[in-house]
């Protein structure tokens, strides 16, 4: 059942549109703003570098097992219900995160926020979906993704500013008063609905959060364990790789009411959106994950000079957010997913070609122009995803494209950062090792950088850790723009989503059973 909106006052929509958005902010925010807080915190929580790290993954992981069960609990307690307790927990969490005295606190606050936090981005698109008619869904996304996408990108610059100008600990206390107008809008413009309780899947549940915990875990620690050189990440990917196989190819179809029903995937329109999503969600943390240390290692920028930055890459995402907006259910909404991957190719070709250095108008001019085509894919993909889809399996599937978008993270915040280390320490040893022929011994190299010398040889190192850190970089960068490329194909294979009547009819056909 569909909850109503007190459409008695004309703004009882636009108050559930802000109140969800800011809700979906909130979260989103959380899952980079506190990565530039993290040495401050590890020196006032005495906290060594590997046990500062369990503040950041423990949220993540917490986060990915809970969210493919909001699905039954949306069916048990209600979306409304569901949604305040998320909010309320979330922020009562964040409040315990600032008040921590201790590592073991943090984590176990951390892990209190991911558990409450992994609700709040599927019920939110799923109630906005419901609460708009099918003609503005295309509106009723973009106001949703601006959370979901501004918010990682406001991260650092945010969590950089507060940290040098107040303390770590308002990294966490800023969500106090944004959960709490959340909270009240979410109180005030949506009625309660009546709950369907569905038995809880318990062996599903228990396959899903071993699978999914142990492959966040995987990607979180590979690069810090040395991947497969380590028994944990072996243990781990075991784990992951036995729980989802038995979940996906054996549990599921067995059950009538399987925990999380993967026979979504069998839409077309859906399937196609995860995959493309999961790009996204790869494109967008990856670079997240690679510009901060670039400008830092080798253009030395200060943080907050970084997030300065890095912030117009937001700016750029709002505004073709707003814009894509407006033109779904005119066009076909191929074609901004198209335009956009082609700007997403643009920039990481551009970026791929970044040195040692890089002028800041490059590096603002190709930041707003990724972001601009991030804000052009989300927001059609996000529409037409579950265009197809009857109502009442909406919440179940935001679920599981949420999952994919996380899980897109993890794996491209994985894979550059291994990537990079890897590219590091061999173009060090390539470039290291022609370093005689072509340049100490033809006397090429400034006196200053004398290899014979201590200082000179050190002072050549770092150098030649510079250029090779920057050769890492560009790989990276031209990996990412391959990725989106491959994927654009895809895009062909959705409906286009313009003067869809199937997804209408599909709608009144649920409702009516």
């Amino acid at each position: 059942m569909i909850p109503r909106l007190n459409r008695s006052e004309g703004g009882s929509r636009a108050l559930l549109v802000g109140s969800v958005m800011l809700a979906t902010l909130m979260q989103a925010l959380d899952t980079t703003i506190a990565n530039v807080a993290l040495p401050d915190m590890q020196g006032s929580l005495s906290a060594t570098q590997d046990q500062a790290s369990w503040v950041l993954t423990s949220y993540i992981v917490a986060a990915a097992i809970l969210t493919p069960v909001t699905g039954w609990l949306a069916a048990r307690l209600g979306r409304r219900r569901l949604l305040i307790i998320a909010v309320s927990g979330f922020t009562v969490a964040s409040v315990l995160c600032a008040m921590a005295t201790g590592i073991g606190q943090m984590v176990m606050f951390r892990i209190l926020q991911g558990v409450f936090g992994a609700s709040l981005v599927p019920i939110s698109q799923s109630l906005l979906l419901d609460a708009f008619p099918r003609e503005k869904h295309g509106a009723a996304m973009a106001m949703w993704g601006m959370g979901i996408m501004v918010g990682p990108i406001l991260g650092p610059p945010l969590g950089g500013w507060l940290t040098e100008y107040y303390s770590w600990h308002w990294v966490f206390l800023i969500n106090l008063p944004v959960g709490a107008v959340a909270l009240v809008g979410i109180m005030a413009s949506v009625r309660p609905e009546v709950p369907r309780p569905r038995p809880l899947d318990a062996i599903g549940l228990a396959l899903l959060a071993l699978g999914i915990g142990a492959l966040q875990l995987f990607l979180d620690r590979g690069e810090t364990m040395d991947w497969f050189g380590s028994l944990e990440i072996q243990v781990e990917a075991a784990l992951a790789f036995l729980a989802l196989y038995l979940y996906g190819l054996w549990w599921w179809s067995r059950r009538d009411r399987a925990l999380l029903d993967l026979g979504m995937l069998g839409n077309r329109n859906f399937a196609v959106g995860c995959v493309l999503i999961f790009v996204v969600g790869i494109v967008l943390f990856a670079t997240l994950a690679l510009m901060p240390p670039y400008l830092n290692t080798l253009m030395h920028y200060p943080v907050l000079t970084i997030g300065l930055v890095l912030a117009p890459r937001g700016i750029g995402t709002m505004f073709t957010m707003m814009l894509v907006g407006r033109m779904l259910g005119r066009i076909d909404a191929r074609i901004p997913i198209l335009v956009g991957m082609a700007m997403m190719v643009l920039s990481l070709h551009g970026m791929s070609q970044f040195g040692t250095e890089a002028s800041i108008e490059a590096v603002v001019w190709l930041g707003v122009l990724q972001g601009m085509g991030l804000g052009l894919v989300f927001v059609p993909i996000s529409t037409i995803a579950y265009s197809t889809l009857p109502a009442a399996q909406r919440t179940e599937a935001a679920g599981l494209f949420s999952l994919v978008r996380n899980i897109g993270s993890s794996v491209g915040i994985s894979m550059v950062v291994a990537l990079l280390a890897r590219a590091t320490q061999v173009n060090h040893a390539e470039i290291a090792a022609r370093i005689p022929a072509y340049g100490a011994e033809q006397g090429l190299l400034p006196a200053i950088w004398n290899p014979a010398t201590a200082s000179g040889a050190a002072m050549l190192n770092a150098e030649v850790t510079r250029q090779a850190a920057a050769i890492g970089y560009a790989n990276d960068f031209w990996l990412m723009m391959v990725l989106t490329l491959c994927a654009m194909p895809l895009v062909l294979l959705m409906h286009s989503g313009r003067h869809d009547t199937g997804g209408s009819a599909s709608d009144a056909a649920a409702a009516a059973h």
